[in-house]
């Protein structure tokens, strides 16, 4: 269902301006101070990094009971995470893991705390330092209202930064940035600790507490872009392994009430054959979730990219795959929203099903301008698409029992789009 914008201030908790938290307008009154340079040449890596300056949490299962700590440093070899409630409670500790940081003396730090409790704050240690980290678990049940920030194509320029520090204004319980992170294309150790160190310094909310990070696979992850292996995602597995331990798709399950199923566009693992094997059970024992979305980096329906191939180019059209294999799918197991991005516009199609518009079809939104632009498609040039703009902009997706709102920012803090969906999407059984 569309809503307009003067229904969702009627319907959401509390009305726009107090459920998000925007600009007056100008870009320029959301921009920060322009970052620090990176600390780090592809050589010689630093040793003056503190685990603060890096610091993002992330998860390998379930976030209602369990959080997961990363930085990139020096290795500390007594290094421990230390985590508690803010009611003093008994200290849960856990070892870290270290792993080497490609291209650099550096290691990343990987520690996972198991046996949280949902919908709880708490406080993390690292070692002995003096400084406390503030952080909360996922609701463990969906009829707490929440929300979450969604994107794409990051980059380290002053426009995501802009987008970072908008983000975390709105409180979000976690970001979801779907490929393109930093531009490190694989082989820039300096470009993908630049990321990870924005991240660290800008995605932290007004009450001090960290936004867990979650991601999926892009093609400036991958050296090459397309058709790698493992190894040519040089900077980002040894980040997010964790939840990718054999193939670079993934499911993951918050509680019983929301599913994010994560695809790899075919950088790594090809679209067709065992990624669409696995992708087809994975939507079947989730199909009546609340909430399933699926996100992957390259767009079904591109916005700026030609979605079709042709006899001049040999090449198949932009998300021609995806149509072919994966859509179909989503349809018929009752995939509620598709994010994607890639083509660096903003981006929302019509439910579709079958490519045509259809009340009971799937959304796809989009299209990757956290950090990067284009000029996108005319919607009237292209039947899918409902709303385009070219503007740089991440969305705020707020969850309320069984709705779901959808609202994109632009870097300014202008709201660009408003878009609702509400219930279970019918599945085709069988």
């Amino acid at each position: 269902m569309t809503i307009s914008r003067r229904a969702f201030l009627r319907t959401t908790a509390g009305g726009l301006a107090t459920a998000f938290v925007t600009g007056s307008g100008s870009p320029q009154d959301t921009k920060p101070e322009a970052a620090p340079p990176p600390r780090l040449s592809v050589e010689a890596a630093p040793t003056n990094l503190l685990p603060q300056d890096t610091l993002f949490l992330t998860w390998q299962r379930d976030p209602t009971t369990t959080i997961t700590a990363q930085w990139i440093g020096p290795e500390k070899a007594d290094a421990t995470v230390r985590v508690i409630p803010p009611t003093g409670d008994e200290w849960k500790t856990a070892k870290v893991e270290f792993r080497p940081w490609p291209k650099t003396d550096l290691k990343v730090h990987r520690a996972e705390v198991t046996g949280l409790a949902p919908g709880t704050e708490y406080l993390l240690q690292i070692g002995k330092g003096p400084e406390l980290f503030r952080f909360r678990t996922m609701p463990a049940k969906a009829t707490d209202t929440f929300q979450w920030v969604s994107g794409g194509d990051c980059g380290t320029n002053a426009h995501a930064i802009a987008n970072n520090i908008l983000a975390a204004k709105q409180e979000p319980h976690f970001a979801l940035i779907s490929g393109d992170l930093g531009y490190d294309n694989g082989t820039s150790a300096k470009t993908a600790l630049a990321f990870v160190q924005n991240y660290a310094r800008h995605m932290v909310d007004p009450k001090g507490r960290l936004i867990p990070l979650v991601t999926c696979l892009g093609n400036h992850e991958v050296r090459g872009g397309y058709n790698g292996k493992r190894g040519d995602a040089t900077f980002y597995l040894p980040l997010f392994d964790g939840l990718y331990k054999d193939t670079t798709y993934a499911a993951l399950d918050f509680g019983d009430y929301l599913s994010l199923v994560l695809l790899d566009t075919g950088h790594v693992a090809k679209i067709a054959g065992e990624q669409t094997d696995w992708l087809e059970g994975v939507l079947k024992e989730r199909e009546d979730r609340p909430h399933l979305f699926v996100t992957n980096h390259v767009p079904a329906y591109p916005s700026y990219r030609v979605p079709e191939g042709g006899p001049v180019s040999g090449k198949p059209g932009t998300g021609e795959a995806n149509r072919q294999h994966w859509c179909p799918l989503f349809e018929r197991h009752g995939v509620d929203v598709v994010l994607e991005h890639h083509d660096h516009t903003f981006k929302r199609t019509h439910p579709l099903k079958g490519g045509l518009r259809d009340k009971y079809g799937v959304p796809y939104l989009g299209d990757g301008s956290w950090g990067q632009l284009r000029a996108p498609i005319a919607a009237e040039k292209r039947p899918y698409l409902a709303a385009v703009a070219k503007a740089y902009h991440m969305t705020v997706h707020r969850l309320e029992g069984e709705a779901r709102y959808h609202v994109a920012l632009e870097e300014s803090g202008r709201v660009a789009d408003v878009y609702g969906t509400h219930g279970k999407r019918p599945a085709k059984r069988g």
